[in-house]
């Protein structure tokens, strides 16, 4: 009787890893970074770096005849959170799940708190296949190497279009309960591109640090999603605010001239449509088992400059007007179209703040349509000023 042949081991090194801006060399494998080192060093905000560190929109891209694979990864045990969902994809379609919860462990770091799992996905289908498997959008992965019955190979995506977008917690995929269920993943595996998703938990904030880094991205579209972070901590005035988009706005086109580039203004959130922030936990709703956020702010501060999603739309509306008159490729597009005041009757925010799957699920297909489709430019901005949802 003939003995199977022992899996194949391959190291995975930044050419089967997508949608990150850097990739840190380790003991182990590979940390994929969506900040470059530099960037992360400008901020010393735990968020920030907590934020940036996990995959999302981050991709491992393949080609295999394989019919079951086993990532192997190494990932800090976190005292509560998410679990970590992975989804494989097979020619463009989600076909397997995997959770760290249910990875079988195989070696417990003591001194940094950290255990080598192993992610499997069995009962593939047969022949060869373009292979993705998406990481955790709301973990941490330190990548190791992937075990297989059959062999292995990176894939290019340079014949697709990039997708640059920055964006704050909705857009790393708050309330999703899977990586390719973000809103951004909906757009992009909607609408066949390669997406680079700088979505920050809690930090769309126009750092300037932000605005370089996009600047040296490779992109073919870019997109910026402005509001809801700046209102949730109460970061600035509206007599700050104009100068701070235009100097983030200036430093992308420093380095993409005539790229497509998009500036969405906030989904509809009726917390803060027209009361200020700061954002605040309901301590009575988190004493009881529910995260749920109200608006701390006082409304009549908006007359002294307060920010609300109200007043932010129509600061964004009016800068990109103004700077379109002689930049044909920068597109308005009123975050109310993706998601508005009838939507959060339907969906509602389930904490008053982010949406859920369905949501995003909503907010993704839309975006594809008013923006990743072969006429997103024009449309988007001659129809801006239509009646939004709701």
């Amino acid at each position: 009787m003939a003995l199977a042949s022992p899996p194949l081991v391959t190291p995975l090194g930044p050419r089967f890893i997508h949608g990150a801006v850097e990739v840190e060399k380790t003991d182990a494998g590979f940390v994929p970074h969506r900040l470059p080192a530099w960037a992360r060093a400008r901020s010393r905000d735990p968020r920030l770096a907590l934020a940036e560190a996990q995959g999302a929109g981050v991709r491992l891209a393949f080609q295999t005849a394989s019919r079951w694979l086993e990532l192997m990864v190494r990932a800090t045990r976190p005292a509560a959170g998410p679990d970590g969902v992975c989804d494989l994809l097979v020619d463009g379609r989600l076909a397997r799940q995997a959770s760290m919860r249910g990875a079988r462990p195989l070696q417990v770091d003591v001194v940094a708190g950290a255990e080598m799992q192993l992610l499997r996905f069995a009962d593939l289908p047969g022949g060869r296949k373009t292979v993705e498997i998406w990481l955790p959008h709301d973990r941490a992965l330190e990548i190791v190497a992937l075990r297989s019955p059959a062999p292995v190979a990176p894939v290019s995506l340079a014949r697709k279009r990039r997708w640059l977008h920055h964006g704050g917690a909705i857009s790393q995929g708050a309330n999703a309960a899977h990586p390719t269920g973000t809103w951004p993943a909906v757009a992009a595996l909607r609408a066949g591109v390669d997406l680079l998703n700088l979505g920050l938990n809690g930090n769309a904030l126009l750092d300037p640090f932000l605005a370089r880094t996009m600047r040296d991205l490779e992109a073919d579209l870019v997109s910026v999603k402005i509001g809801i972070d700046l209102v949730a901590h109460d970061l600035m005035r509206l007599r700050a605010f104009g100068p701070a988009v235009h100097g983030f706005l200036d430093t992308i086109r420093d380095g993409h001239p005539a790229t497509p580039l998009f500036v969405v203004s906030p989904l509809c959130c009726p917390i803060h449509e027209d009361v200020p922030g700061p954002t605040q936990f309901e301590t009575d709703a988190l004493a009881a088992g529910r995260v749920l956020y109200r608006a701390a702010g006082d409304v009549n501060e908006v007359a002294q400059g307060k920010l609300t999603l109200g007043v932010i739309r129509q600061a964004l509306e009016a800068i990109v007007r103004e700077r379109a008159a002689v930049d044909p490729n920068l597109h308005y597009l009123d975050g109310r179209r993706l998601y508005g005041l009838a939507d959060s009757a339907r969906l509602a925010l389930r904490d008053e703040l982010h949406p859920d799957g369905a949501g995003h699920r909503l907010i993704g297909e839309r975006f594809a349509e008013l923006v990743l489709g072969p006429s997103h430019a024009t449309v988007a901005y001659r129809e801006h000023r239509a009646v939004v949802p709701g």
